[in-house]
């Protein structure tokens, strides 16, 4: 399944009609550390590789350059995947393997999120730990099985958040805003390699 999701900053009138005959999911936390090595290599490509709690996943992009409505992710979550996604080829664990060839944690944070269902869509609303500062987010997200059906997804995401009063505006996802605030030479590097729209 393809992921296609787009942000969105949500106010607190934002999120009483986007709940509104929402059906409630659940709430959950859960800590995220992303990994990179010194030169950028992986975000920098666009390549979002995180410990969820205690499991790996890999972000790839299907989506191209900064300039886009909404983003469009496969996600990995079989070490074996990942590895092979990564070109490694040593036999420890992937957190071993990850040492061994350079790859640290760049950021770490504390997500609490709300998970709602309307309609097709689903609404995460989330609140973001980062001890330095909190930020406050929301996603709409629909998930498609093909690639071809990702066009229409994201014109269904765009219509749909119209309907429910949302602003259509670029939006930093958590990370990027962490290191436009904590990082900023990391962050201009994904500027200059066409990752990140600076605004």
């Amino acid at each position: 399944m393809i992921e296609v999701e787009k942000k969105f900053i949500i106010s607190d009138q934002d999120k009483e009609r986007l709940t509104r005959d929402a059906r409630f999911l659940n709430e959950r936390a859960f800590t995220d550390i992303y990994y990179d090595n010194e030169t950028f290599s992986l975000t920098s490509n666009d390549k979002w590789l995180r410990r969820r709690d205690s499991r790996f996943e890999l972000k790839l992009p299907l989506h191209e350059g900064a300039e886009r409505l909404a983003d469009q992710y496969d996600e990995l979550e079989d070490e074996q995947k990942i590895k092979e996604a990564l070109n490694l080829t040593l036999q420890e664990s992937l957190a071993d393997d990850l040492v061994k060839i350079g790859y640290t944690p760049f950021c770490t944070c504390k997500t609490t999120r709300r998970k709602y269902k309307k309609g097709s869509f689903t609404i995460d609303l989330d609140v973001v730990d980062f001890k330095d500062f909190t930020y406050y987010i929301g996603e709409v997200e629909l998930m498609v099985k093909k690639k071809s059906e990702i066009e229409g997804a994201i014109g269904k995401i765009i219509t749909f958040a119209k309907e429910q009063g949302l602003t259509i505006a670029s939006v930093r996802g958590k990370i990027i805003e962490y290191l436009k605030r904590v990082k900023p030479n990391h962050y201009q590097a994904l500027v200059r390699t066409g990752v990140v729209k600076d605004y």
